[in-house]
Order: structure tokens, then C-alpha cells, then sequence
């Protein structure tokens, strides 16, 4: 028997993978007038422990598309501060209550909950498909230039013709391997393993940011439950379960605010997924016919929550270079190469804070002086929420993607 004809289709976009970049770039290209095919492999967004915050630059991009007050309308919970325990001292490491724009706040909301409005609002659009459960195979090459993708679904394999396919597919991302994009790898001196507890009656107020006596614990309130992180030098999660889950709760409860007994709900490891923190970025984003955005061309630390939005602000930039290009019939390397040059500084200038910050721990007799400092330069929770809240470089969606 031979195997099925596969399906043959032809775009002007191809995007491979349905995140927050994938879904903002393809609803732009689409408002522009571009044929866009968004795939994505899984056949829905209910992912545990992706990244939930939307910060002040994202909902200022929501705000110019006219989407924001609909958006805000879902259930969130607004931060505008950001908060640590240190030292025993509950201190404001962000205030976001200055910043220059609509919304002063960080919202925490769950990112499937972004993730099916963004989706809903590009399929009303009549230029933008999204396929999913379509996983990428292969990219296509005419010569030495990316062409289009080889996909897989249930229904069968699928080639994708497209003028540009853009890897928004993540930190494993399969389009930069198969285009052969290499980077850099600052790695990480830590991991985090998370997990969720119900809430009950007696639990301490708290929003959202690090808690306990050592800064190892992370607490995100998800309304009925918390989401809780533990942080753990890396390689360090194959010994903690070989000890057992019994004493993985006691390690827990020793910087956690909740006493051993609430820990008890964790029976298996199955209940917790460890989060493989590391920081790396692509030195060139673009080959001819293919561009890597988002945790694609430059995975982040969680630090911040800053990942979603720096992905969000290089699907804009993208979005403003290529728009022209892909409704006339063609996009240069030159023009990818524009991409990478704006979006470069922020990148770099925010994994430069992120490994900063995340180098090696205190011992737990120094204190450390964060508490001290704060209090000497009053002004720094000020600064800290612009570069968390905003970025080094906003961007701002071009006229014609916003007057609809």
C-alpha cells in the first residue's frame, strides 16, 4: 500500500509553534493582511507551570490593539508591586505604580487562558489559520533557502509552502536544529521543581514572589490553589528523589510558610515537574527564508516572569519589519537580519541581569544586603519595575495593524 499523497498548502507565513510569540505574530500578520499558518503540535494550551505573568509592556501592546479592557475582563489577579522575603524582611523588589503607561500592573493569568483568547481573536481574521496537532517534521529548502515545513497530524503529513517560516517553538526548539542555528549557553546554577497545593482558611496573605527564610520557596496565588516553587541547586533532582518524597516535604517545609502537615497532598512525583532553568541565545536569528523569536532564539530564566513578554515584544518588532515584505513577496535575509539588530540589546541586556542575579547563593550566615540597600536608595523599586514591567525597548504595533 502506498502511503497517503500528503497534503500541500501555501501561505505566506508559516509559524511553527502556537505560544505567546507564535499567536501574537500570527494575529499581527494577519490584522496587516499576510496569509498566516500558525502550527502547533499539541491539540490544546493546558500546560502546567508555563509562564502565567503579563506585564505592563504586554498589556500596553494589548491596549494599542484595542484588545485590552476584553482581555482584562477574563479572571487575573493585578501586582503592582512585586514582592521578597529576604533576611525575614518582607521587601518591594518592583513598584510598577510609576510607569508610563495604561496599566500599572503586572497580571497573573493562566497562560492557556491568553493563549485561547490571543487564538480566538486571530481566527475571526479571514488571513489566519491555526492548525493543531500538527507537529513539524522537516523544513523544506530550495537551495540553501528555507522554503516551507513538512508536517505531521493525525489526519496525515502536510507540506507548507511558505515565503518565511518563524520558529516561535520554544527553548527546544526544532526549527533552529534543523536550520542549524547555533548559540551561546550561560547556564544556570539552579533549577526549580513545581508544584500546587490547595489553599485553605489559614494560609498567609500573599499575591505572588519569593517566600521563606532562604528564598527557596516561590508562591503564586492561582485563586483556589497556590503555585508553589522550590528551588534546588541544578542536577540536584535525581538525589532528592532517590531520598524519597517523605523527605523532599521536610526539605520543603524548612523555607516554606506552611507546616509539614500541609505538604502531605504530595504523595508522588508525578505531582511535581521540575523546571530546567537556563539562559542561552542564538548568535544569528535568521538564515534566508527562516527567523527564530522568543525562547526559540533566546531562552530566559524565570527571574522576572520576563520571558512571555520579551517574546511578545519580538513578535511585534517582527511583525512591523515583515508585514510589508511578506504581503509584496518577499523577505531578504537583510531584512530578517533587522530583526535580530533590534531585538538583540533588550536580549542581551536582560540575560545580563538574569545571570547577575542568578549567580551563586549566599551562606545562611550572610544575610544578604538587598534589604539594606533598598532602604539606603529608596528609588531602586522604582527602576527595578521599569526594567522588569518594560524592558529596555518597548514596541509599539505599527498604524496599520491597529486601526480595525
Amino acid at each position: 500500500m502506498q502511503p497517503a499523497t500528503p497534503e500541500r498548502l501555501t501561505t505566506d507565513c508559516c509559524i511553527v509553534g502556537g505560544g505567546p510569540a507564535g499567536l501574537m505574530l500570527g494575529y499581527l500578520l494577519a490584522r496587516a493582511g499576510v496569509q498566516v499558518i500558525v502550527i502547533e503540535k499539541y491539540g490544546d494550551f493546558l500546560r502546567d507551570f508555563r509562564g502565567d505573568t503579563i506585564h505592563p509592556s504586554t498589556l500596553q501592546v494589548m491596549h494599542h490593539l484595542g484588545l485590552l479592557e476584553e482581555l482584562l475582563s477574563l479572571p487575573h489577579q493585578r501586582l503592582a508591586r512585586l514582592q521578597a522575603e529576604i533576611a525575614g524582611e518582607e521587601v518591594t523588589l518592583a513598584d510598577f505604580s510609576r510607569l508610563p503607561v495604561k496599566c500599572r500592573f503586572m497580571a497573573f493569568m493562566p497562560q492557556w487562558d491568553f493563549l485561547n483568547f490571543l487564538s480566538t481573536k486571530a481566527s475571526a481574521l479571514p488571513t489566519f489559520t491555526l492548525r493543531q496537532s500538527t507537529a513539524l517534521s522537516d523544513l523544506l529548502y530550495k537551495g540553501d533557502t528555507v522554503c516551507g515545513v513538512r508536517a505531521t497530524s493525525a489526519n496525515g503529513s502536510c507540506e507548507i509552502r511558505a515565503k518565511l517560516v518563524v520558529g516561535c517553538d520554544g527553548r527546544h526548539s526544532k526549527v533552529r536544529q534543523q536550520a542549524g542555528l547555533t548559540g551561546q549557553s550561560f547556564g544556570s546554577p539552579r533549577d526549580v521543581l513545581w508544584f500546587q497545593l490547595d489553599k485553605c482558611a489559614d494560609d498567609p496573605e500573599w499575591n505572588t514572589g519569593h517566600k521563606g527564610p532562604k528564598q527557596n520557596f516561590i508562591m503564586l496565588d492561582r485563586g483556589s490553589f497556590w503555585q508553589c516553587g522550590y528551588s534546588i541547586d541544578k542536577g540536584q533532582f535525581a538525589a532528592i528523589k532517590e531520598a524519597g518524597i517523605d523527605g523532599f516535604r521536610q526539605q520543603v517545609a524548612a523555607v516554606a510558610p506552611f507546616p509539614l502537615a500541609r505538604l502531605r497532598p504530595l504523595t508522588e512525583w508525578d505531582q511535581v515537574r521540575l523546571l530546567d532553568i537556563r539562559i542561552d541565545r542564538l548568535d544569528q536569528w535568521m538564515k534566508p527564508g527562516v527567523l527564530c523569536i522568543g525562547d526559540a532564539a533566546h531562552a530566559m530564566s524565570p527571574i522576572g516572569g520576563v520571558g512571555v513578554n520579551l517574546a511578545i515584544q519580538d513578535a511585534v518588532a517582527s511583525a512591523n519589519y515583515l508585514a510589508d515584505a511578506l504581503r509584496k513577496g518577499e523577505v531578504s535575509p537583510r531584512l530578517l537580519k533587522k530583526v535580530q539588530q533590534r531585538r538583540q540589546f533588550p536580549t542581551r541586556a536582560t540575560q545580563f541581569i538574569q545571570i547577575k542575579m542568578s549567580g551563586k547563593k549566599r551562606s545562611d550566615d550572610q544575610p544578604s544586603p538587598l534589604p539594606r540597600i533598598i532602604k539606603r536608595f529608596p528609588f531602586l523599586p522604582w527602576v527595578f519595575g521599569w526594567i522588569i514591567g518594560l524592558g529596555f525597548r518597548r514596541e509599539k504595533p505599527r498604524r496599520f495593524m491597529t486601526d480595525r
